[in-house]
């Protein structure tokens, strides 16, 4: 049974301000609203559901804002334009000629030998940890959720140069809730695609057919159900061999350079196929004549003017933020008006996804909690919700603790960023029918409950920096930590996207006060606030709220969004 059946199930037919759909027999697993915007309550738990689906981790405080905010004040802080983050620096390295500590590597030269491994192994370290950075300062914004789920869909992986890596991404969080079409072509020709589905090898005498291929399955319009021998509802076989020639002629530039020669790519047009490449019936049997440099440009413009590469986008979008089954009734009450949206705005995507996150769809209750978060999201939350401090005043420890986080749990979570498993992206996002639910298995479980103790109780640690909850600051930050009932009751909204049973209650409070009746807390809590320089007691309340939390974030609920 999946989490939307089992709300179903537990809550029955939902109230009219917190679900748009009705029936008057049994209630249904299915969410029939559609994308009309939504005009009911929006309150705490609805304020929690938005920001938990398009940002890492939000924090008590932002979530009551956010009510207090309302719905379209608070679209508006997710979408508002930000500064692209800081440069990643070398943190570390005092061997490198070209960049002194705590000064930006990109686009600087590499060098020769040994001492270029050294440098290559350390800027693809700092990339990761100031990933990790950016995550974590990503404030109110839904630009971080987007960039990776565009990460997720334009997929590269196993780049060896951090300068294309950065480039590769900075692209993408750019453009990320800009016009898809343009963001594909810009796409088509970076440096780190053009290396990973060999676009850089694709010439007129070598015909490579990888990214042709990858374009149209998997980037732009979809396959679509097989309808002959060579020929998808969508496109054809003769369509990758001719779109393979119209893509030829590009390779990347400045691959662990020691010159100073910026990530790039360039056309050449001696390796391009000059000749007419003739597109099947399902591009109108179109003609496309040599344009060198601007040709990749043109087809592309060709395939977005079919209809399909808006559905297709949508489909996408939705499995990203709302659920993974697309229904007949979703497909046609949700993907088919919000591929309409992007179709009246030329592709732009900006508009269509806020009416996503604004629709009766997106704020039924049903949708509400039925997602488990994939690794990163699920180490974010603990990092963000819990607003896990990190001194930053030792650059070097600070960059080698924010790599630990990203180098420990997550590869054994099975999401690693810039290496996804294949071209299609974490199979939680295609593979049926499992989808999410293939980020829990025996091997992974253990590794969640193992990071969330450990944040718990210890944290990470290079010598004197420390990534760990701070347990006391948590609970002095709700509004009634001296009641063990008001205090369970709020931790829950904090962390879980649904309320708890009044028996899962009631077993924190005996992990809290073992055996002991409430106003010990109350009393224990009371002596310590009174007293807070006193380690005995500072100990007592620690070790209390530490058993607490671990057995809360060892829950079910905490997995889900």
């Amino acid at each position: 049974m999946d989490r939307r059946t089992t709300l179903t199930k537990l809550f029955g037919q939902a109230d009219s301000d917190k679900a748009s759909f009705s029936s008057a027999t049994a209630p249904t697993t299915t969410v029939l609203s559609g994308l009309n915007p939504y005009t009911g309550t929006f309150d705490y738990e609805h304020a929690a559901h938005l920001l938990r689906r398009s940002m890492f981790g939000p924090t008590y405080q932002q979530i009551k804002d956010a009510a207090n905010n309302g719905l379209e004040a608070t679209i508006q802080q997710l979408f508002a334009d930000q500064p692209l983050p800081a440069e990643p620096v070398n943190h570390n390295f005092e061997e490198d000629p070209e960049v002194q500590i705590g000064e930006s590597w990109v686009n600087k030269p590499y060098q020769p030998g040994d001492l270029g491994q050294s440098i290559r192994a350390y800027r693809r370290q700092s990339l990761n940890a100031w990933t990790i950075e950016v995550w974590r300062k990503a404030g109110v914004s839904i630009h971080e959720k987007i960039t990776l789920f565009w990460h997720n869909h334009y997929v590269t992986s196993d780049i060896p140069d951090a300068n294309f890596v950065y480039k590769y991404i900075t692209t993408l969080r750019k453009n990320a809730l800009g016009n898809y079409r343009e963001l594909t072509k810009l796409i088509a020709i970076d440096p780190s695609m053009l290396l990973y589905l060999n676009g850089n090898e694709n010439t007129a005498a070598s015909p490579n057919e990888n990214f042709a291929r990858e374009l149209l399955e998997l980037f732009t319009i979809g396959k679509g159900p097989a309808v002959g021998l060579g020929d998808y509802t969508n496109y054809t076989e003769d369509d990758v061999v001719e779109i393979a020639k119209v893509l030829t002629g590009w390779r990347q530039i400045g691959l662990f350079t020691q010159e100073n020669v910026d990530a790039g790519s360039i056309f050449l047009s001696g390796r391009h196929n000059q000749t007419q490449k003739q597109l099947s019936h399902r591009f109108d049997d179109l003609l496309i004549d040599n344009m060198d440099d601007q040709e990749y440009a043109h087809l592309i413009d060709i395939i977005y003017s079919k209809d399909e590469c808006a559905k297709f986008i949508c489909r996408k979008l939705y499995r990203w933020f709302v659920y993974y089954i697309i229904s007949a009734e979703v497909e046609t009450d949700v993907i088919e008006p919000m591929a309409q949206i992007i179709l009246d705005n030329d592709y732009e995507i900006k508009p269509a996804l806020e009416a996503l996150l604004q629709s009766e769809h997106f704020f039924d209750m049903l949708s509400i909690g039925p997602m488990i978060k994939n690794p990163i999201d699920f180490v974010m939350t603990v990092l963000n919700t819990f607003e896990v401090e990190i001194d930053e005043s030792d650059l070097d420890r600070y960059y080698r603790v924010m790599f630990q986080l990203i180098r420990v749990p997550l590869p054994r979570m099975q999401m690693v960023p810039y290496n996804p498993p294949s071209v299609a992206g974490w199979k939680a996002y295609y593979q049926e029918p499992t989808f999410y639910r293939i980020w829990i298995s025996s091997s992974t479980l253990p590794v969640r409950m193992d990071f969330t103790n450990l944040m718990a109780f210890e944290g990470f640690a290079i010598g004197d920096t420390r990534a760990q909850i701070n347990v006391l600051k948590f609970a002095a930050s709700v509004d009634d930590p001296f009641d063990p009932n008001n205090m369970i009751d709020e931790f829950s909204k904090i962390l879980y996207p649904q309320p708890i049973t009044l028996e899962q209650k009631d077993l924190l409070k005996s992990i809290l006060l073992p055996g002991l009746p409430d106003f010990e807390w109350t009393v224990e809590y009371g002596e310590y606030i009174n007293d807070p320089t006193n380690s005995n007691l500072e100990a007592a309340i620690v070790s209390k709220l530490q058993d607490l939390l671990a057995a809360m974030m060892s829950m079910p609920e905490f997995y889900l969004s």
